[in-house]
């Protein structure tokens, strides 16, 4: 049973938040705006967001410098991980993942077929690590950010979390 240890104060990290659309701008992009209220809401900072089309190379180049950024820890990006022709996300993302965080995706496809049915078949939502920053890869849907931010990410996100967390484990830089 997870439980929260007080001893020692929660960690900041610092995250980057990536909307992954070609019809999302800043004034409608509701997945985006969820996550980056929700991070500071749990006590961390949302130090940079952007909105990047479903183009392979370009969705590469913006992971690829905020991963060789040292002042970002973990990055969510949400979009681009469903059964269709403009599914980019696992094919930008995968190739510069140094480990894979297997369990993120299986958990959130368990979680999201217990609300949706089968359809949680066609989500490709993954998790890994690159460089030392932590990538969580989720739906563009703002209810499917909001059951992996609730359901996982926050918990894992959290260094007070026991027994584990993804919170003291990587690097933070004031």
């Amino acid at each position: 049973m997870s439980k929260a240890d007080t001893s020692k104060p929660a960690v900041s990290l610092n995250c980057a938040v990536l909307t992954i659309s070609d019809t999302r701008d800043s004034s409608n992009d509701t997945s985006g705006d969820y996550l980056a209220e929700s991070v500071v809401n749990a006590g961390h900072r949302c130090t940079i967001r952007a909105i990047s089309s479903g183009n392979l190379y370009q969705l590469r180049k913006v992971i690829s410098d905020w991963v060789a950024n040292d002042a970002i820890q973990v990055i969510l990006t949400n979009g681009g991980t469903g059964f269709t022709h403009q599914k980019s996300t696992a094919a930008a993302i995968s190739p510069l993942l140094d480990v894979t965080v297997a369990g993120f995706g299986e958990l959130f496809r368990h979680l999201s077929y217990l609300d949706i049915g089968t359809s949680s078949l066609q989500s490709d939502a993954f998790a890994g690590s690159a460089n030392n920053t932590l990538i969580f890869c989720m739906p563009g849907s703002t209810n499917a950010c909001k059951l992996a931010w609730e359901r996982i990410i926050k918990e894992q996100l959290d260094s007070t979390h026991r027994p584990c967390n993804f919170g003291t484990q990587y690097r933070v830089h004031p």
